[in-house]
Formats: C-alpha cells, structure tokens, sequence
C-alpha cells in the first residue's frame, strides 16, 4: 500500500501579477466525461492574447429527465473574450443568463458565438432555449492564495491512493491536479483536523466527502472540484470554518450540509446536482454564516435553512446570503423554516436572516406544497421573525409561486404545526418571465394562535406590473398588519 509523502510548506501569496487568464491543467481519466457538447475558447483582450482551449466537463442536471449538460471555467483578472462552439446544429436563439448581466453577443461563424466579459461572471449559455443541455461557464476571480509543496513535518500531500490517517499537527492537505479517489474510508469521507488548510489546485479532482466535525480554523480552498460524494462539504459542531472557490459535482445528497455550526464562510463555490435530497446548502441550527457569490443549481432545495433537525438544536440566527445565483430544478430556490423541535415547549427561533441581490434562473416544481421561489413556510413549533429578502430578480419559471408564506402542518415532514411568523419584508422583487404569470403568491396562517403578522411587499413587479394590492395573493383571516408599497 502506497503511504503518504509528507512534504514542507510553502504559501504562494498573490498570482503571478503578469496573470490575466489562467487555464487549468487538462485533466485525463476514466472518471472524468468530457462533454461532446461544446467546445470553449478564452484570450486575453488587454494583451491581444491567443485563444486558448478550456476542457468542458459533462454532468447531470435535473433529476426528472438526467440531462446531460456541461461547464468550463477559468480565471481572469482583467477584460476577455470568450468563444463557444456548439456541437448541436446553428448558433440561434441563444441566451446568455442571468439576464441581469446584460452580455452582448455575437456570431462567430455558423455554430459559434463570442462575446467580452469585464468582470468575473458565472453564466448559463443557452442555444435554442435548450436549459437542459446548455453550457455553464464559470469566470472565476484570480486565486489570491495557491499553495505548493516542500520538504517539512506540517504538510501532507495526497497522493493517488492514500489513506486517511491524518495527524493532528497537520497545517495543509495539498490535493494536486488529477483524480483522487482515497480507498478504504468510512463512508467514503476525509475527516479534516482542526486548524488547517486544505487545498484543491486548478486540476484536482477528489472523490470523497470533506467532514468538518467538532473543530476550529479549517479552510478549503481553491479550484479543484468534488466529484460524486455523498455529500460534498459537511460542517457540523464547528466554528470558523471557509469553503472558497471549489465546484461539487453531481454529489447523492447535500452540496454544503451544516449542523449547529457557527461563523462560516462559503465563497464562490459552484455546484450540479440530479438526484433527490440533493440540496445546494442545507443548514440546521447554524449561525452566523455567510454565503457569497454562490451558483446552485439542484435537484432539491438550493438553499434549505432549518431548526431542529437529526442531532442538532439550538435554533438559527444570522444567516446571509448574497451575490449569488439559483436554479432548482426540482423544489424550492430558498426554503425557510421547514424542521424544527416540536418538543420543546415553545419551539425554536430562527430569526435574522437576508438574502440579497440574487438571481433565481428557474424553479420547477410539480407538488404546489414546494413550489416557492421565497418560502417561509414553518413547521414544528417553529417561530420565524426578521427575514429581508431584497434585490431578488426571477427570471421566467415552469412551476412556482414567486412567495409562499405559511404556519403549517405538513404531515411528511412535520409532527406539530409551525408557530408564527413575523417580520418579513420583500423589498425590490421582480419576476419577468416568458411563459406567463407563475401561480398566485401565498401568505396563509394557521389558526389565531399560530398566525402572521408584520409582511411587507415594497416594489414587487410581476411581468412588468407593480404590486399595488393584495387581490393576487391568497391570503386568510390569520394574517394580519400587510403593507404593500
């Protein structure tokens, strides 16, 4: 059996400064697809640089159909100009999302495009208006931290076929560029110590679950990607925690799972998933996170904050989110308030969350008991106050409710009905979609006792027309104190 090499440290502060793109290394084995979709070039405009070639990856989206779609991605430091190729036919009718951004392209041949970006971007390309089988592209920021190996005593470099047998004095796990597919580890995951840094280099490839469990200070960094894990990040019992710049790949259940953890990060991290209970980031009884600069795009919830839940107590509280874009294929874009303790004599308080300037590029959702957009809909005892939604741009969806706002008793999931709601304000909220207006916003009580008060709508457009009352939204006699703006 092969036996790790443990090597010195060296941090890389900083790139190259001449860096205006940087190509990640090609990466060659069985467990990687590429896709026969797409082909996807880059040059730097401000050098006049050659076109250079990205590798376009295949992986699944939508667990009702297992398309095939694809994504590259680069980093970039200043303007580019990048090319698609499309292997399906013409160059027509393309759409290049989130429409927000307003990216002009143009032709470049029959079955090409091109088109200039300025700033780091994550994008959906769309030929035909196929969503199934389109092109994600991912421009990323420069990495302003790489790190590297040397001979010490305080680093470990995965190498092909190492085991799990880290030391406590570990300050750096190294995965290189390549496949990792570590062998012989309980459910197939990498328990990190306390106090370090694990690295995923532009390249790196790593099967297995990242367990953060009982610890301090763990960063994971870098560009690399998690591929098929039963989970891809797990944060639990734990505190000062970041997960920056890494790509998930089609894992069987949660992107980023979080159980009574507190003062976490998550930064560009992108992510595909095709199955169900295959959430983008699922937290319960977590407080004080950040989540910035997110794709997700799942097959379940993107994004699911609870009470209690399995193991975990304590409530939720100071929970972010910004800057990012969601497209659930299947179940909510954002889901509040779902789990809890139902035991506890007044239940839970999750309270103080917000979620801003965020692109929602499709919901799809069959069950009308999970087709919120926005959804604040508490069940077990939980109490729900202070949640902002602001800055929210929907773009055109199969099936949802653009907001769905209810104290209910949903008996798959729940043993006792929510409490009450108060204080939600949805501020600057706008819905444009192609396929005509999405089922009736919904804000529904329970009974007198387990009511809502305190709902705001300020400057909530739909197809183009401004909210000026509540004639389109179900309501009962268990709401009270709405204000429409």
């Amino acid at each position: 059996m092969r036996k790790f090499v443990c090597l010195g440290f060296l941090w890389l502060s900083l790139c190259a400064a001449e860096a205006k793109v940087v190509v990640y290394p090609h990466v060659e084995d069985k467990a990687i697809t590429e896709s026969e979709l797409y082909e996807v070039y880059v040059r730097d405009l401000k050098n006049g640089g050659a076109w250079q070639a990205l590798q376009v990856f295949s992986m699944e989206v939508d667990m009702d159909t297992r398309s095939k779609a694809a994504f590259a991605q680069f980093d970039m430091d200043a303007p580019v100009e990048v090319k698609v190729v499309t292997a399906k036919g013409e160059a027509d009718k393309v759409k290049i999302r989130p429409l927000s951004r307003d990216i002009i392209y143009e032709r470049a041949g029959e079955n090409a495009i091109k088109f200039r970006l300025d700033t780091p971007s994550k994008l959906s390309v769309e030929f035909g208006g196929n969503r199934l089988n389109n092109l994600h592209l991912f421009a990323n920021p420069m990495e302003t931290e790489t790190y590297d190996g040397k001979e010490g005593d305080d680093v470990i470099i995965w190498d092909k076929g190492s085991k799990d047998i880290f030391r406590k004095d570990c300050r750096l796990i190294y995965f290189g560029p390549g496949v990792h597919q570590p062998k012989d580890l309980p459910n197939n995951e990498i328990v990190l110590p306390g106090n370090c840094t694990v690295y995923l280099a532009p390249g790196a490839v790593v099967k297995a679950k990242l367990r953060v469990e009982g610890v301090e200070n763990v960063r994971i960094l870098g560009r690399g990607m998690l591929l098929q894990p039963l989970r891809g990040v797990e944060i639990t019992r734990s505190r000062n925690v970041l997960v920056e710049g890494i790509t998930v790949v089609n894992p069987q259940h949660y992107t980023i799972f979080g159980g009574e953890s507190e003062s976490v990060t998550v930064r560009n991290v992108k992510s595909f998933s095709s199955r169900g209970w295959s959430d983008g980031i699922d937290l319960m009884c977590c407080r004080d996170w950040l989540i910035d600069d997110v794709f997700l795009r799942t097959s379940d919830d993107c994004l699911a904050f609870y009470n209690h839940r399995w193991w975990y107590w304590g409530g939720s509280h100071g929970l972010t989110v910004q800057n990012s874009i969601l497209w659930a294929d299947v179940a909510h874009a954002i889901n509040i308030g779902g789990h809890g303790d139902d035991l506890s004599e007044e239940g839970e308080l999750i309270c103080d969350l917000t979620f801003r300037n965020i692109d929602v590029l499709n919901v799809d959702e069959d069950d009308d008991n999970y087709r919120g957009v926005m959804s604040v809909c508490c069940g077990d005892k939980n109490r729900v106050r202070n949640i902002l939604f602001e800055d929210i741009r929907v773009e055109d969806c199969e099936e949802a409710r653009l907001i769905d706002v209810r104290v209910l008793y949903n008996p798959k999931y729940n043993r006792e009905p929510g409490g009450t709601i108060r204080n939600i304000v949805f501020r600057n909220i706008t819905y444009q979609g192609e396929g005509g207006d999405m089922y009736p916003m919904r804000i529904r009580g329970y009974d007198d006792k387990q009511d809502i008060r305190g709902i705001t709508l300020e400057n909530v457009v739909v197809n183009g027309r401004k909210m000026i009352d509540l004639s389109d939204v179900e309501t009962n006699e268990y709401v009270k104190d709405v204000q429409v703006k």
